[in-house]
């Protein structure tokens, strides 16, 4: 049970770090907070790592954190925070 518990927090920490980032790198203000800005973060993760499956197929993949897998986070992020935004408008 407490691996689940420190799982989750870890997910929702490196969340919060990668929507922070995204956030950043976009221009403009979304009404979000820090909750908001970690879900965002984890969902651009789980968007990030659809599209390195989709260009790079499923050779290479191993558990972990690595550099790459945040920049791709990021990238998910990002794409997600420009849907969110077309969608209010």
């Amino acid at each position: 049970m407490g691996d689940v518990i420190g799982f989750i927090v870890s997910m929702l920490v490196v969340g919060l770090i990668v929507g922070a980032i995204a956030r950043l790198l976009v221009p403009g203000g979304d009404p979000m907070g820090c909750l908001g800005t970690a879900l965002l973060g984890v969902a651009g993760s789980f968007v990030g790592g659809l599209l390195a499956d989709l260009v790079f197929g499923h050779a290479g993949r191993s558990a972990g954190l690595h550099p790459v897998g945040l920049v791709g986070s990021v990238a998910g992020a990002i794409v997600l925070l420009l849907l969110l935004r077309a969608l209010r408008r």
